[in-house]
């Protein structure tokens, strides 16, 4: 008997209802959502919502919640529900700010992900030696972070050139960078406004313009907890520990081992995406600088079904809502009203076709107020750009929550030995 006996499909069930799209179905929904895009963008005359710097502007705030997303998953995985990211994400802005202050970004950079993994030990000690319960202790650790760290900015930065009790002196920048002729060629395409040509341009120039070195680093973090989850013993013994501890333990797998290095990662990668806006997204610490990110990477995990490629899309999803609040709002949240309104269209039709008439019907008539709210103005108010982002993260978990299947074991207490 091997490791890969806790695999078996009988702890991959379906969940009741749904179905996992396969890739080529998820290309071809996102090509169609990129069509219905352009259409909307030609109507409303909104060409910021596909522009270059719209894009660069959404990855770069995604980033940080794709970070998040990240260090949730590999925490769950393992059976540990993590709420505490927010925390984690706290502690590496501040210890990112102060190393990467006196000793340079790079170094920020590396504290920062000490600084997550040191609040991972805490929440791991707590649910694992402990059996705490991981929403309480989660929350507990994001109160605890925010105190600390308001505590030790009035002895540290206060003090400092342009520094003080809230706020970090400036931290130099990692740089900058572009992808040689790739970069300015997607950015002329963009400027033409042609249908579906200049909008994939957008998306791709925002991928190649602009870039920190840590974003690269932060891409390519996705599909390497993919390879290391799915394709590594390593990873089928995490996983089995989230999935069915007791038959993981019943085969050699030192359960507890394999948690608490789950949660310490988890914590490093949260605290990556800290340091990533203290040092990157703004190269200063600001007092609430996460402004709930962990929440809502956690959200991208969920909507991604605790797996690496939907959380990418999660992240990207919630950082192009968040962008829009510094690139025309008002005006790109109203042209997306009517994107809404259209894709709500197609959803009312097929929830007819499943012959779930209540459901369409009720979808049908939210459409047609989204048509209507458009219609009548001309742009939103600010305090809705504002909350875009919170409400979109909303909808789409209502929207999904049908389809998630959580692992099994996930946020269950667990003892060596009981399965004796």
């Amino acid at each position: 008997m091997t490791t890969a006996t806790v695999a078996k499909p009988k702890a991959q069930q379906p969940v009741k209802g749904g179905r996992r799209l396969s890739l080529p179905v998820l290309l071809l929904v996102i090509a169609g959502i990129l069509v219905l895009t352009s259409v909307v963008r030609m109507i409303s005359g909104a060409n910021g919502i596909t522009s270059t710097g719209q894009m660069s502007t959404a990855l770069r705030l995604a980033v940080p919640i794709g970070l998040a997303g990240l260090g949730g998953l590999w925490s769950e995985r393992s059976g540990v529900v993590n709420i505490g990211l927010e925390g984690m994400m706290i502690l590496g802005t501040w210890f990112g700010a102060w190393a990467g202050y006196q000793w340079g970004p790079w170094t920020g950079v590396a504290f920062g992900v000490v600084g997550g993994a040191l609040g991972a030990v805490l929440h791991a000690v707590a649910t694992i030696t402990f059996n705490v319960n991981h929403i309480v202790s989660g929350v507990a650790l994001n109160i605890l972070a925010l105190g600390a760290t308001r505590y030790l900015s009035k002895f540290t930065f206060d003090d400092l050139p342009q520094g003080s009790s809230k706020q970090s002196p400036p931290i130099d920048s990692l740089g900058t960078f572009d992808i040689p002729g790739l970069s300015g060629a997607m950015d002329t395409l963009n400027q033409k406004h042609w249908f579906l040509v200049s909008d994939l341009a957008g998306l791709i120039g925002g991928l190649v313009t602009d870039l920190s070195p840590l974003t690269v680093v932060a891409v390519a973090l996705v599909p390497l907890s993919w390879w290391v989850l799915w394709r590594t013993a390593f990873g089928l013994r995490l996983r089995s520990c989230g999935e069915n501890p007791v038959a993981a333990e019943s085969l050699g797998v030192n359960v507890y081992r394999y948690k608490y290095l789950a949660v310490i990662i988890s914590g490093g990668f949260a605290g990556l995406g800290g340091a990533f806006l203290s040092i990157v997204a703004s190269n200063v610490y600001l007092d609430g600088q996460t402004a709930g990110r962990g929440y809502i990477g956690l959200a991208a995990m969920i909507f991604g079904n605790w797996m690496p490629g939907g959380l990418a899309l999660g992240a990207g999803l919630f950082g192009y809502t968040d962008s829009l609040n510094l690139r025309g709002g008002t005006t790109n949240v109203h042209a997306l009203i009517l994107l809404l309104a259209i894709l709500l269209v197609f959803g009312a039709v097929y929830l007819a076709w499943r012959k779930k008439y209540v459901p369409a019907v009720i979808t049908a008539v939210v459409s047609a107020l989204m048509f209507l709210w458009y219609v009548d103005t001309n742009e939103v108010p600010k305090q809705l750009v504002s909350a875009t982002p919170y409400l979109v993260t909303l909808l789409v978990l209502s929207l999904s929550a049908q389809h998630l299947r959580m692992p099994k074991a996930d946020g269950l207490p667990y003892r060596k030995g009981q399965g004796k």
